[in-house]
């Protein structure tokens, strides 16, 4: 099981910035991607910032160049920075990991989820 505790968010103007905390607690060691995802009012979840198993980055499209996701493997903590804002990055933002264990032999990947955290971009 693992917990994953968002922090941060709340309300910016276009052109300013902001910045998400997202704690883990749990069985950490079988954790291999960590990072955000976002879903704007009457859209899909989409990826914005996650490192993958092999510790690489990967950013969602239009978020490339203004956003940077860092982490603290010690604290268990994933970091969104999130720069230039556009109101169309209002959405909620919420933490995701994947965890990976094997039952019967085979492999599954098990995805958790924060409650989300909204983040609002006024124009």
């Amino acid at each position: 099981q693992v917990d994953l505790v968002e922090s941060g968010g709340g309300l910016a103007q276009a052109g300013g910035s902001l910045n998400l905390t997202c704690t883990a607690s749990g069985s950490l060691d079988t954790i291999k991607t960590m990072g955000w995802y976002r879903q704007a009012p009457g859209k899909g979840r989409e990826l914005v910032a996650h490192f993958t198993s092999s510790g690489s980055t990967n950013y969602g499209d239009s978020v490339k160049g203004r956003f940077a996701i860092s982490r603290d493997s010690a604290k268990a903590s994933v970091y969104l920075e999130m720069n230039n804002l556009k109101p169309e990055d209002t959405a909620v933002y919420y933490c995701h990991a994947a965890r990976l264990v094997v039952l019967r032999g085979h492999d599954n990947v098990i995805h958790y989820w924060g409650e989300g955290t909204l983040v609002t971009v006024s124009s």
